[in-house]
């Protein structure tokens, strides 16, 4: 079985964060995860069709060890959830403040 590294809630860092975040991508993938409120697969949290499936792969990666994101394996599928409460306990508002901007 797959077994993706999440990093703990205190090992999560500001700097991981906003640089996990600095590209569009990601932050359209956070902001997806964020307005869904539950897990979705990685193709259905994507902000375009037009994403390789490796790339895609490597964004959910350093969102993941960014501490952004939680995945688990349901079947054939990875489902990714925004780890909110994780990240409101580290820094405070900061995902509300971030996605509050709209998409440029």
């Amino acid at each position: 079985m797959v077994q993706f590294f999440h990093p703990a809630t205190g090992d999560i860092t500001l700097t991981g964060v906003m640089a996990a975040l600095g590209d569009p991508v990601r932050l359209a993938i956070v902001r997806a995860l964020h307005e869904a409120g539950e897990g979705k697969s990685c193709r259905m949290a994507c902000p375009t069709q037009h994403i390789a499936p490796s790339t895609l792969s490597n964004h959910f990666r350093i969102l993941r060890e960014a501490g952004l994101v939680h995945t688990t394996k349901r079947g054939v599928e990875n489902i990714s959830v925004l780890r909110h409460d994780d990240l409101d306990s580290r820094f405070p508002g900061l995902i509300e403040q971030i996605l509050s901007h709209e998409p440029a």
